[in-house]
């Protein structure tokens, strides 16, 4: 379990693809790894495979995880986010993040507000009865809140989507890779998994 607040921002040093997978290699900067720990990258929980003391890390990535996140995009020089799975004393400054991605969206715009800047995304229709306005959404591993749902005064979403604004504070544009993204990069999306339980307790209630 992870909560959205990014550690590391690592970077890829190698992104090979075999058989129906993707092996990746990313220098994360964190030195107290160890064999098969779970790590968030991009929001994807993925599994350490190989590591060394400088914290170069190895990563598995098999065709389900291709196809139902971004993570076929990665590339050699790559920036991608970084958290380690939580602790029973650690503080979820976040939301409880699953690192199972429900989909992928897309960025359309980004403009400046004040010294922030408000960013929008267009998301799959299929998850838009898991979102409320001020509630929160993992991007890339990174924990936000939704400040407007169907947000207006931006074209680019299509017919299966719907856009969505967030205010970016300086640091989290800079201290993650929300800065190296471009309009039309996809993202990987997780929605909060306790509307998911409401949905499918409300279901089978009798």
């Amino acid at each position: 379990m992870f909560s959205g607040i990014i550690e590391h921002l690592g970077t890829v040093t190698q992104a090979r693809r075999g058989d129906r997978a993707l092996h990746v290699a990313i220098a994360t900067g964190i030195g107290d790894l160890s064999m098969g720990e779970s790590i968030a990258v991009n929001g994807v929980c993925l599994t350490v495979t190989a590591f060394d003391a400088a914290g170069n890390a190895s990563f598995f990535i098999s065709i389900e995880t291709l196809e139902r996140t971004s993570l076929g995009r990665l590339a050699e020089g790559g920036r991608v986010n970084l958290e380690r799975a939580v602790t029973p004393a650690t503080r979820l400054s976040g939301h409880i993040v699953q690192g199972h991605v429900d989909g992928t969206g897309r960025l359309l715009s980004v403009e400046m507000a004040g010294e922030a800047r408000r960013v929008v995304f267009a998301i799959p229709m299929t998850l838009r009865r898991y979102l409320v306005e001020k509630g929160s959404i993992t991007l890339d591993g990174i924990s936000l809140t939704l400040n407007e749902i169907g947000a207006t005064g931006t074209a680019g979403a299509g017919p299966d989507e719907f856009p969505v604004a967030l205010m970016i504070i300086p640091h989290t544009w800079t201290h993650t890779s929300l800065g190296t993204l471009a309009p039309g990069d996809a993202v990987n999306v997780e929605v909060d998994v306790i509307a998911k339980y409401v949905e499918t307790l409300c279901q089978y209630r009798s």
